[in-house]
């Protein structure tokens, strides 16, 4: 298994991000509130488009973008929102903790002392993830779970 590496999307590429969510399923699955196909200005404009969100990309060995999330701010600067989490299919099955090591990384250099996410009740192996990760659940709602991780300095 390969080691992934994460790039802070400075530029604001999305055209990766169009590449690994061309499947409509995925689409849906990470953002089932934007249009149909990708559509990089709607993302631009609507889903990571605020001066304070962060973008970043999963890369693989070979330095190719495996996966994506968003660190949006969340209540206050001090927060921030995990989101739009998406690891290809090939890559899925043992980087989750990765994932979550790498994002809770890039939340602390950009200043938060805490993270919160939303995960779908019914997609327990994300749920089983990010409690073994130290996530609290918070509340539930709409078939969601809202949770929240305090990073340690």
């Amino acid at each position: 298994m390969s080691l992934l590496t994460l790039h802070r999307n400075h530029a604001r590429d999305l055209a990766p991000l169009a590449r690994l969510l061309a499947d409509p399923d995925d689409l849906a699955l990470v953002n089932p509130h934007a249009a149909q196909p990708f559509d990089p200005g709607e993302w631009a404009m609507k889903w990571v488009g605020e001066r304070d969100d962060e973008t970043f990309y999963l890369l693989d060995d070979a330095g190719c973008e495996v996966g994506f999330f968003a660190l949006r701010v969340g209540v206050g600067p001090e927060v921030r929102h995990l989101t739009y989490v998406f690891v290809e299919e090939r890559m899925r099955g043992g980087t989750g903790e990765e994932l979550a090591r790498l994002a809770e990384d890039a939340a602390r250099d950009l200043g938060a002392l805490s993270i919160t996410l939303k995960v779908e009740l019914d997609n327990e192996p994300a749920l089983n993830l990010y409690r073994k990760a130290g996530y609290e659940e918070l509340s539930r709602r709409g078939g969601m779970a809202t949770m929240r991780r305090d990073l340690d300095g």
